[in-house]
């Protein structure tokens, strides 16, 4: 067995490491440290990708290992945030009546994307419909938001079950919504070409440094909506 060909194996079991550590962090209200490994696991995610393809060793046996990774820290973290946020609960309490539970819907959604993600051959480039990793930063950043963010017209709507339960469904409904994503991978520095993405980036940076925790899940939406613009003006121009 060649070690080189396990190296993006390593990285999509550190992923993984990181989504199990992440549930434990969730499990024990360290909603900060569970955003951070859940941001770890995205790291090593990217990269057993990029090491597959540099050294020639992408195959199925890595493409399962993936999305079983993806599934713990992309869908089960994200949809125990959410069940904790619907209970309202920041402390260790029991979680009362059935309706926090739903937050699962998150993960049940990611599931159903990753199964999807492997046999759409139409996603080697770019997505169509929100990535799992995306959508858990997004997830896993409210309880940020509302613990550490300045805006409490914001923190209060997060607090709101009823807007929670609306953000659940459309968060499992984008990920598997036929819409066209536009890339994030810069294969060449061509303003013209990329000015979209560059556009992109470089607001991105300035809403971190400005919003901190907010920005996370401004700029999963500005995402989004900055690619549907796009495709209705690519539409257009066509």
């Amino acid at each position: 067995m060649k070690i080189k060909a396990q190296i993006p194996n390593l990285f999509t079991m550190l992923n993984l490491f990181c989504g199990c550590v992440a549930v434990v962090m969730v499990a024990d209200f360290r909603f900060d440290l569970a955003f951070y490994f859940v941001c770890l696991g995205i790291f090593f995610d990217f990269f057993d990708g990029f090491f597959a393809r540099k050294f020639g060793v992408a195959g199925p046996l890595g493409v399962q290992l993936d999305s079983l990774a993806d599934i713990v820290t992309s869908g089960v973290v994200p949809g125990y945030v959410m069940v904790y946020l619907l209970s309202g609960h920041y402390e260790h309490a029991p979680i009362e009546g059935y309706l926090p539970y739903l937050g699962f819907v998150i993960t049940l959604g990611a599931c159903y994307r990753l199964a999807k993600f492997n046999i759409d051959t139409r996603q080697s480039d770019s997505f169509i419909g929100l990535p799992t990793p995306a959508n858990a930063l997004f997830v896993t950043s409210l309880p940020l938001v509302i613990v550490y963010g300045q805006d409490t017209f914001i923190a209060d709507m997060l607090l709101n079950q009823w807007v929670l339960l609306g953000l659940t469904l459309l968060s499992a409904y984008v990920m598997n919504a036929e819409i066209p994503l536009f890339s994030l991978k810069i294969k060449n520095f061509s303003f013209d070409k990329y000015k979209l993405q560059l556009f992109f980036l470089g607001l991105s940076v300035v809403l971190i440094v400005t919003l901190q925790f907010l920005a996370v899940p401004l700029i999963i939406l500005l995402y989004v909506l900055l690619s549907v613009i796009n495709n209705v003006l690519s539409k257009k121009v066509s």
